[in-house]
């Protein structure tokens, strides 16, 4: 029995949305109704006490899975240590230590340097700092349905205006877009090369371009690979014109795509990479990694921040790299890209709205148009299933310029058992949706 003047406590999500509605700006989005209560590896309870299969992992990040022992308990360990000093004040031997293995892990085999931000917005806006300084050049260029984050810099590189760049501008100058590949649009790696040398004739000459930035596979705009050989071709234009190429593996670093960073599957060694999401395993910790001679362009003082390489979340991390390694997380990436592909394109068989199945490693996308016509996007088709199956217990989220994408992030660790269950319920909410 309560005390005389005790309160009961107990929560629902909808009393929560109702605080939630009124103390926070509307612009703060929210993908599912629900607060969480605790989680574990692809579980989330809410505070009612329901389970829910977690199809989304924070956005990627979570791709260890959601409190995983092994780095719960080395930022606990740091936490007993002391939490802050900032970095540029007092040093700490994991923030070296954690940019040594940055270092040694990035493709190629020109010498690299590291440093550590907060969040992979943080790390993009640092990427235009180091390639201006390294090129004395001003010009960027990045791909149409790009996602680069929500700050200046950015927002200006992103290519998807709805809902990020509404009502933000004017953006930096200097910013330039073009075509990012698509077979199912009908882009091809041709029309993107030569989009690319009509803004040389056209909008800006190669000489005054620092860098080309794209996602190895876009995130926001639809999780869709670039072609294989679209990044070596890249590669060689940027260094036929004196251009950095920056990788944004933001999204599809830390085994996402089944390497560590998915620009291994292309052969290419990038100038610069930015790295953030999966990399604290939930805490947050970002980083820029780039060539030696690149990164060391900036004069001291100019990089860093405050909270940058916070000692917890990079503990987090360091536990998050041998997890990777010792559970062999880059194969599993793999295997459980190629076992939902597998039963997504069984399910398109099935279903006329589904227009594509597609995906690198685990980072997998089914694309949904009336009749399986590209030229028909169905972000109503996306968002009913989305709806169904969250009635059923499962989260997923939405992608894509036109929002008809689904995009599938299940935490790497993730157990066959809830895998299927998982699938299950989108195929009976397609079902459902299709009765």
């Amino acid at each position: 029995m309560n005390a005389p003047n005790e309160k009961l406590t107990l929560k629902t999500n909808s009393e929560l949305m109702a605080r939630r509605t009124a103390a926070l700006p509307r612009g703060v989005g929210q993908g599912h109704a629900l607060f969480a209560e605790r989680a574990e590896n692809a579980e989330i309870w809410d505070v009612e006490g329901g389970r829910w299969i977690d199809f989304c992992a924070g956005i990627a990040v979570v791709n260890t899975g959601h409190c995983h022992p092994r780095i719960v308990a080395a930022a606990r360990q740091q936490l007993a240590a002391f939490t802050h000093t900032c970095f540029q004040v007092v040093a700490y031997e994991s923030y070296v230590e954690l940019c040594e293995r940055l270092n040694a892990a990035a493709p190629g085999s020109t010498p690299k340097k590291s440093f550590l931000v907060n969040t992979g917005a943080e790390a993009i806006e640092n990427a235009v700092k180091i390639a201006r300084a390294a090129t004395g050049r001003s010009g960027m260029i990045a791909f149409g349905g790009g996602f680069h984050g929500r700050t200046m810099f950015g927002m200006a590189l992103t290519g998807k205006v709805a809902p990020y760049k509404i009502k933000f501008g004017p953006f930096p100058g200097e910013i330039f877009h073009v075509p990012f590949p698509n077979a199912l649009q009908g882009i091809s790696e041709e029309d993107s090369i030569a989009a690319i040398e009509r803004l040389f004739a056209t909008s800006i000459e190669a000489s005054r371009v620092a860098a080309i930035f794209i996602e190895p596979v876009q995130g926001e705009g639809g999780y869709v690979p670039a072609p294989l050989g679209f990044l070596r071709r890249l590669r060689t234009l940027c260094d036929a014109h004196g251009i950095l190429l920056v990788a944004d593996e933001v999204q599809t670093g830390i085994a996402r795509c089944g390497k560590l960073f998915a620009s291994e599957h292309y052969g290419v060694e990038p100038d610069i990479i930015t790295m953030a999401k999966g990399l604290g395993g939930g805490l947050p910790v970002a980083a820029v990694v780039g060539k030696a001679h690149i990164m060391d362009a900036a004069d001291v003082g100019g990089l860093g921040s405050t909270y940058a390489g916070n000692p917890v979340a990079v503990a987090g991390a360091l536990a998050v790299l041998d997890v990777v390694e010792e559970e062999q997380l880059c194969a599993r990436s793999m295997a459980l890209g190629e076992r939902m592909r597998t039963r997504f394109s069984a399910m398109m068989e099935q279903f006329s709205t589904i227009a594509e199945v597609r995906g690198l490693g685990a980072m997998t996308a089914v694309e949904f148009c009336r009749n399986g016509d590209p030229r028909q996007p169905a972000a109503d088709i996306a968002a009913a299933l989305k709806t169904e199956a969250a009635k059923r217990g499962l989260l997923l989220l939405l992608c894509g310029p036109h929002g008809n994408v689904l995009r599938v992030m299940v935490p790497l660790t993730i157990s066959d058992a809830v895998l299927n269950e998982g699938l299950d319920i989108i195929e009976a909410s397609l079902h459902a949706l299709n009765a």
